[in-house]
């Protein structure tokens, strides 16, 4: 049994392989042997699609050529960079790893496994691609293109999203993976997964591992690689209310251990289901503050949309424009501050808020 599973795995590897040096992908940062280069792909890139990070990347390059060069930039100058690819913690993490490499590596990307592993927002699968792509060491990648490759010529039926299904999966990449020349492997098995043995409709009938394919010859190719069931994604439902008056708007940082930390955004009232303008425009902050202000209010109809990984925010937005902010009431002159339009381009706004401002032309109403 030990010498037929070593035979097919060694079928398996030397057929991607072949296959890999005829149906290589283009890519930026594809080849590429800077860590720092490849580490800022890679976190770009998780729960990215790579058309999506493809300009990011780029910009990230011209803008911070070396690690060296993104520690010493402003926190809100890289988050604004980052604007619109979501998961802020990722920025966040990023900036914190750019950081400990300049002060406990000075400015050198590590070339050791545990300690790329050690940094802020990298996980085994990063720290793999890293030490793999960059300096050649033999640790496999393991992402869902690789999971579920594996699941389907191997007949793996355990669940790629569990403990025990994490750690076979893991042990089984590093068994195939050619340990002699790791990052093209690694490419490999990638490439294979992103284009041939995709989600939906794998392109079974040209596939060089169709004979040996436990999925094909089973007919399981669409159950195979099995995920338990994920947590009830929760609803949310915001109510910005856009405060502005004489150019100016008022916003403040978010803090604390929900979404979008350090992003930047309007009053916010939050519901467990959107009440009607009518009856919301009676709630006592929102009341006092038109009445106060003899204000002009503007709703607007359209409920904009943000799915999180186990969250769906929807919003909407009310926009008050103000004579005076002296009758504000005390919340808002307290946590919130005024901004001119020009200084709003400076501040990173989650992609929802992002969405409403290009939507209502927000920049120039605001003068």
């Amino acid at each position: 049994m030990i010498a037929d599973q070593a035979k097919k795995n060694h079928l398996f590897t030397r057929t991607l392989l072949r296959w890999e040096k005829k149906n290589t992908r283009a890519m930026p940062w594809k080849g590429e042997k800077d860590p720092y280069k490849i580490w800022l792909s890679e976190i770009i890139l998780q729960q990215t699609r790579v058309e999506q990070g493809k300009p990011y990347y780029e910009r990230f390059i011209q803008k911070y050529p070396t690690v060296t060069d993104l520690a010493k930039a402003e926190e809100q100058e890289v988050f604004r960079l980052w604007q619109g690819l979501g998961y802020y913690n990722r920025c966040k993490n990023m900036l914190a790893a750019a950081h400990k490499i300049v002060i406990e590596h000075q400015g050198k990307f590590p070339g050791i496994y545990e300690h790329i592993l050690a940094l802020p927002g990298v996980g085994e699968y990063t720290a793999a691609a890293i030490a793999s792509f960059a300096f050649g060491l033999p640790y496999a990648v393991v992402d869902g293109n690789v999971q579920r490759v594996l699941a389907r010529f191997f007949g793996i039926r355990e669940a790629v999203n569990n403990g025990r299904g994490k750690k076979i999966f893991a042990s089984l990449a590093q068994e195939v993976l050619e340990k002699k020349n790791p990052a093209v492997w690694n490419q490999a098995i990638m490439d294979f997964g992103a284009t041939v043995c995709t989600p939906q409709k794998p392109d079974c009938t040209t596939c060089l591992l169709q004979k040996d394919c436990f999925a094909f010859q089973q007919k399981m190719v669409n159950r195979l690689p099995i995920k338990t069931i994920r947590a009830k994604v929760i609803k949310r439902y915001f109510t910005y209310v856009v405060i502005s008056g004489r150019g100016k708007v008022y916003i403040h940082k978010r803090s604390g251990q929900d979404i979008w930390q350090n992003l930047y955004e309007f009053p916010l009232f939050e519901e467990n289901e959107f009440s009607e303008i009518s009856e919301f425009l009676q709630k006592k902050a929102v009341h006092d503050l038109l009445h106060e202000n003899s204000t002009k209010c503007f709703p607007s109809f359209r409920i904009y949309k943000q799915p999180l990984t186990h969250q769906i925010i929807y919003a909407r937005f009310l926009h008050i424009k103000i004579k005076t902010s002296q009758t504000l009431p005390k919340n808002i002159q307290n946590d919130f501050f005024p901004v001119s339009t020009g200084e709003l381009k400076r501040y990173a706004f989650p992609k929802i808020i992002l969405e409403y401002m290009i939507d209502t032309n927000f920049m120039k109403n605001l003068k």
